[in-house]
C-alpha cells in the first residue's frame, strides 16, 4: 500500500517474499515503455491450496468420558455438561479428534481448523447455555478441561503434522467471558462516546481513536474513566489468565452492542467483556498470548473471530507482528484469516488491504454459492461475484488466498439451506445441489472449508445451536428429528461413514484438484454465464505449464449446452471430472461446445500449451477515480489490446516519490483498488502499469495523474421530513474514516443563511444536538455537515409534534429465531417468521410458540439492523430480556410512536 515516505519495494524483494517467478521458458523483453514498471506475476501466497476441515471439538467424537464434566462435578448448571441439551457440552474432545484422523484425512483434508479450545466459563446462567463452543474464554493459556489437556493438543498437532496436515486455531481478541459487571446493573444499554466520552484518570475527556495503540494512551481509572463502573464479584478478581486480563480498565465498559454503528466496536456481545483493543497493553498482551501458542505448540495458523468489531489500528500491528514471529519460528506458511461477517467485498477486502491481514473468510462467496447451487440464481450473478475479486488485489494479497465456505456454526449448514430453499424437492435433487455447491467451492479460486458433518449430509433447521450436531451418537431431541441428506442414518447413531455420497464426492474433489493444482491456484478466468439458470463456466490457467482447464457448472434441472471461449484453438480437451462427453475439440476461434448434465459440473483439460504471444499487447490506463463503495480507494484500470493470457502489474507514487507496486491482476478487466485513505485530500498521485504476456514479453503504459479524493461526509440523522420538537440529534459519518476528522454541523431556519450549531471529532460517529425549544411550530429547518471542503447531503425537518409514519416491516430478531423456524439462525431481522403485523390500532403484533428458556431480542425496522430499538425503546439500545419459564405462546406488541415493545 502507498503511504507517505514509504520505501520502495523492489521486484527482487517482492519475488523472494512471494515465491513468484517469471515464466521459465523466456526472459522479459522490453518495448519502448516497458522499462518504467516492473512486470510481476499474480501473487500466490503460501496458502492457496489448502483443504480445511472446520470442526467443533465438543461435537465431533467423544474419545474419553473421563473429561466430560471438565472436572467440575455432575451438575449440568455447574459443569456445563449435558448430552441431552444442544446448548451444553455434549462430550467431544481432542482425543476423539486424534482417534479419527484417518476419517478426516480421507476427505483429502490438508488443514484442521478447531473452534476455540481454551478454557471457558463453563456456564453463563444469563444465557441458559454452556461454553462448549469456546467463545467464553477465561484462560488463554490452557485447553478447556472438557476437551482435554495442553499435552493432548500437542499430541494432536504432532500426529497431524506426521500425516502432512496442519492445525489451525480459532482465536479471539475482541472479548473474554462475561466476568465484569457494572455497579449500575448487569448487561446495560450501550452509552455512546458522544453522550459520555472516555476520561483520563484525572477526569479529562479524550478520544481513544486519537491515541489508539500508541504510547500516548493515558492512564485510566475504573471509577471515573467509563460510562459504567466495572466491578468484579468476590472470588473472580483473578479468574482470567494471563493476569492482565483481570484489570477492568482494559475493557470498553460501555454496555451491550447492537452490532451497528459505533457500538459494533465498543459494545459487549451479550454481556461478554469487550476488550479495549485500542489500548497498547491489550495489543501487546494479545500478541504475546498467541505467539506463545505458535512457539510452544507449533500451531500453523489462526482464524480470527469477530474481526470487524475490532479497530483497524489493532490489526495493523497485530497481523504483521504475529506473522513475522511465526516466520522466525520456521513457520514459512503460517496463515491468518479473519471473520468479517459481511457480504460486501468493498468492506471485507479492507482487512486484507488497509489492515494488512493475509485473508478473510469469504462470506460473499457463501452467499453467491448458495444462490447458484441452492436457489438456481442467474448464472450471471456468479460472473458479477468473481468480477469483484479485484477489491482484494494489492501488493501482498489477493482473492486466491481467501478461505471459501458453504455454511458454518453460526449461520447454518449448506444442507439446511438447500432443504429450506427447495421445499418438496426429492432426495436426489437435494443431494445433487449439495454436491454442486461443493464442486463450485473446490474448482473456483480460494481455499475450500468443509464444515464437519456436511460430508455426512447434516442439515438442521437453522444456525447457531441448530447447526452444531454431534458426529457421534446424539441424545439431543432437537437433533434426532433432523433429516440427513444422502443416507437413511439419523443422529441417534455415529455418522463416520466413508461411503456416504457426500464424503466420497468431497474426497474425489480433493483428489482431482491435488492431481491438477491449477484447479486450485491457477488464474481464474471468466468464460461464460447463461442468461438465467444454467451454465456458468470459467477457466483455470496453469501459468507455468501454460495449460488451460475449463470448468462448467449447471444449476438448472435440465441438461444445458454452451459455447465456451478458450485460449486454445483447434485443440482437444479431455474430460477429467464429471459425466457426459469424454472429449471436446475447440473451434478455430478457440470455442468449445460443452453439454453439462443437470445440477452438476464437468471439467476438461486442454491438450498442449496456450499459443505463445508474438509480442506484448499495448496497455493504457484510464483516468483513476475514487471507487464506488470506498472513497478511500482509487480505481485504477488498464485497457489491454489482444486476446491471450496476460497479467498486468500496477505501480503508484506520490508526486516526486518512489514507485511502489500496488498489485498484479491476471484476469480482465485488469484493475486494482488502490488504498489512499492515509493520504491527505488532494495529494498528487501518479500511476503506471506494465503488461506481461505468456511468452515473457512486456509493454508499459504512459504515466497518468490523479489526486487523493476529498472525504465524503453523509448526514444520517435526522430523518428526512420528520416532525421534531425540543431538540434534534444530528449524526454524520465520513468516508474514509480518520481519527483526525473534525465534523461541523450547520442549520438553516426557514430558508435563511446557514449558521454553525456545533462540531464533533469523536469517530466513528459524529454527533451534535440542536436545541430548538424556542422555535414555533411549522418552522422549517435544514441541516448539513461539513468536513474540510466536503459538504454533506441536506436533511429537512419541521417543528411540531412528530407524526407516526409506520415502517414497511417490523421484526423481533433474537436468540429464539432458530426455535421459530428462521433458516439463517438467530438474530435475523429479515426472517419471515419474526415479522409482526400492523393492526388497525396502529400497533404491531406477532404471536408465536417459543420453548421455555431465557432469551434476548430487539425490534428491527424494515428487515435490517439499520434502524433498531432495544430496552425502553432506545434506538440502538440494549437487548431486551424475555424470561419464558413455561414455554408456549408469546405475543409481541410494538408501538412505533414510542418504539417500545411488550410481551403478553
Amino acid at each position: 500500500m502507498l503511504v507517505p515516505n514509504a520505501a520502495a519495494i523492489t521486484l527482487v524483494t517482492l519475488l523472494a517474499a512471494t515465491g513468484s517467478t517469471l515464466p521459465a521458458h523466456a526472459k522479459p523483453t522490453t518495448t519502448e515503455h516497458a522499462g518504467t514498471a516492473e512486470a510481476l506475476q499474480s501473487l500466490r501466497a503460501p496458502v492457496t491450496d489448502e483443504n480445511f476441515y472446520f470442526v467443533m471439538a465438543d461435537r465431533f467424537e467423544n474419545g474419553t468420558q473421563a473429561n466430560d464434566d471438565g472436572g467440575l462435578g455432575p451438575q449440568p448448571e455447574v459443569s456445563g455438561f449435558d448430552p441431552t441439551r444442544k446448548g451444553f457440552y455434549n462430550g467431544g474432545d481432542l482425543k476423539g479428534l486424534l482417534d479419527k484422523l484417518d476419517y478426516i484425512e480421507g476427505l483429502g483434508t490438508t488443514s484442521i481448523w478447531l473452534t476455540p479450545s481454551f478454557k471457558n466459563k463453563a456456564v453463563q446462567p444469563e444465557d441458559n447455555s454452556a461454553g462448549y463452543h469456546g467463545y467464553w474464554i477465561t484462560d488463554f493459556t490452557q485447553i478447556d478441561p472438557h476437551l482435554g489437556t495442553n499435552e493432548e493438543l500437542k499430541a494432536l498437532i504432532d500426529a497431524a503434522h506426521e500425516r502432512g496436515m496442519k492445525v489451525y486455531f480459532d482465536i479471539i481478541t475482541n472479548h473474554t467471558a462475561d466476568v465484569i459487571g457494572y455497579e449500575e446493573g448487569a448487561r446495560m444499554p450501550y452509552v455512546s462516546k458522544d453522550e459520555e466520552p472516555y476520561r483520563t484518570a484525572e477526569g479529562v475527556p479524550f478520544d481513544d481513536r486519537d491515541v489508539a495503540g500508541s504510547d500516548a494512551f493515558p492512564e485510566l481509572d475504573a471509577a471515573r474513566s467509563f460510562p459504567y463502573t466495572p466491578v468484579l464479584e468476590a472470588g473472580e478478581e483473578d479468574l482470567k489468565v494471563p493476569g492482565w486480563l483481570n484489570d477492568p480498565r482494559l475493557y470498553h465498559n460501555r454496555g451491550d452492542t447492537t452490532f451497528a454503528g459505533e457500538d459494533a466496536y465498543y459494545g459487549d456481545f451479550f454481556g461478554l467483556d469487550d476488550l479495549f483493543t485500542e489500548h497498547p497493553v491489550v495489543v501487546d498482551g494479545m500478541k504475546e498470548i498467541y505467539q506463545t501458542w505458535i512457539a510452544d505448540f507449533g500451531v500453523d495458523g489462526f482464524r480470527i473471530d469477530t474481526m470487524k468489531h475490532v479497530n483497524d489500528e489493532f490489526w495493523q500491528e497485530f497481523g504483521p507482528d504475529v506473522l513475522q514471529f511465526a516466520r522466525e519460528q520456521g513457520k514459512d506458511e503460517f496463515f491468518m484469516f479473519g471473520e468479517v461477517f459481511d457480504t460486501n467485498k468493498d468492506f471485507t477486502s479492507q482487512y486484507t488491504t488497509r489492515n494488512s491481514m493475509q485473508a478473510v473468510l469469504d462470506f460473499p462467496f457463501q452467499e453467491a454459492a448458495r444462490g447458484f447451487a441452492s436457489r438456481s440464481a442467474d448464472a450471471g450473478q456468479l460472473q458479477d461475484f468473481f468480477l469483484g475479486d479485484d477489491w482484494y488485489t494489492d501488493a501482498d494479497s489477493n482473492a486466491y488466498s481467501l478461505p471459501t465456505f458453504l455454511g458454518n456454526h453460526d449461520m447454518g449448514r449448506i444442507g439446511g439451506f438447500i432443504t429450506a430453499d427447495n421445499p418438496g424437492a426429492g432426495e436426489d435433487e437435494l443431494l445433487a445441489r449439495d454436491q454442486l455447491a461443493h464442486e463450485l467451492m473446490y474448482f473456483s479460486r480460494g481455499n475450500p472449508v468443509v464444515y464437519y458433518g456436511d460430508e455426512q449430509g447434516f442439515t438442521g433447521p437453522g444456525g447457531d445451536q441448530d447447526a452444531r450436531q454431534t458426529l457421534f451418537a446424539s441424545q439431543v431431541p432437537d437433533y434426532l428429528d433432523d433429516d440427513l441428506l444422502g443416507t437413511e442414518a439419523t443422529h441417534a447413531q455415529d455418522n463416520f461413514n466413508p461411503d456416504h455420497p457426500l464424503y466420497r464426492t468431497i474426497g474425489s474433489l480433493a483428489e482431482i484438484t491435488a492431481k491438477h493444482p491449477a484447479l486450485r491456484n491457477g488464474a481464474h478466468q471468466h468464460r461464460y454465464a447463461a442468461d438465467g439458470a444454467g451454465i456458468y463456466a470459467f477457466s483455470r490457467i496453469d501459468t507455468e505449464r501454460q495449460r488451460e482447464y475449463v470448468v462448467a457448472l449447471n444449476n438448472s434441472e435440465a441438461a444445458q449446452t454452451a459455447e465456451i471461449p478458450t485460449y486454445i484453438p483447434s485443440r482437444t480437451f479431455k474430460s477429467i471430472y464429471g459425466k457426459g462427453q469424454d472429449r471436446v475439440k475447440s473451434a478455430a476461434d478457440g470455442t468449445v461446445t460443452v453439454t453439462v448434465p443437470p445440477l452438476s459440473a464437468v471439467v476438461f483439460e486442454g491438450a498442449g500449451r496456450i499459443p505463445a504471444s508474438k509480442a506484448a499487447p499495448a496497455v493504457a490506463l484510464s483516468t483513476p477515480q475514487p471507487a464506488d463503495g470506498d472513497n478511500g480507494r482509487m480505481l485504477v484500470e488498464a485497457n489491454v489490446t489482444g486476446s491471450s493470457f496476460y497479467q498486468v502489474s500496477f505501480e503508484a507514487r506520490t508526486a516526486g516519490g518512489e514507485w511502489e507496486p500496488i498489485g498484479t491482476d491476471d484476469n480482465a478487466p485488469y484493475r486494482v483498488f488502490h488504498d489512499v485513505a492515509a493520504l491527505d485530500p488532494g495529494t498528487p498521485l501518479e500511476y503506471r502499469a506494465v503488461v506481461l504476456d505468456n511468452r515473457g514479453n512486456t509493454a508499459g503504459s504512459e504515466v497518468v495523474e490523479a489526486s487523493a479524493p476529498k472525504p465524503l461526509i453523509m448526514l444520517q440523522a435526522p430523518e428526512e421530513n420528520a416532525r421534531v420538537r425540543d431538540s434534534v440529534e444530528l449524526v454524520a459519518v465520513a468516508d474514509p474514516e480518520k481519527a483526525s476528522n473534525l465534523v461541523s454541523f450547520e442549520r438553516s431556519v426557514d430558508g435563511g443563511a446557514w449558521e454553525a450549531i456545533g462540531s464533533d471529532d469523536s469517530s466513528p460517529a459524529y454527533t451534535v444536538t440542536d436545541d430548538i425549544s424556542g422555535l414555533p411550530d411549522d418552522t422549517v429547518l435544514q441541516y448539513r455537515a461539513l468536513l474540510g471542503e466536503s459538504v454533506s447531503n441536506v436533511r429537512t425537518v419541521s417543528v411540531g409534534n412528530p407524526e407516526v409514519i409506520q415502517p414497511g416491516a417490523v421484526s423481533v430478531p433474537g436468540a429464539f429465531n432458530s426455535e421459530i423456524g428462521c433458516a439463517a439462525g438467530d438474530w435475523q431481522p429479515a426472517c419471515d417468521q419474526a415479522q409482526l403485523s400492523l393492526g388497525e390500532d396502529g400497533l404491531w403484533r406477532l404471536t408465536m410458540d417459543i420453548p421455555a428458556g431465557t432469551y434476548e431480542y430487539k425490534v428491527a425496522i424494515n428487515r435490517s439492523w439499520d434502524e433498531n430499538y432495544g430496552v425502553d425503546g432506545v434506538r440502538n439500545g440494549g437487548n431486551i430480556s424475555l424470561q419464558h419459564d413455561d414455554g408456549g405462546q408469546v405475543t409481541f406488541v410494538y408501538d412505533h410512536r414510542t418504539h417500545v415493545v411488550t410481551t403478553e
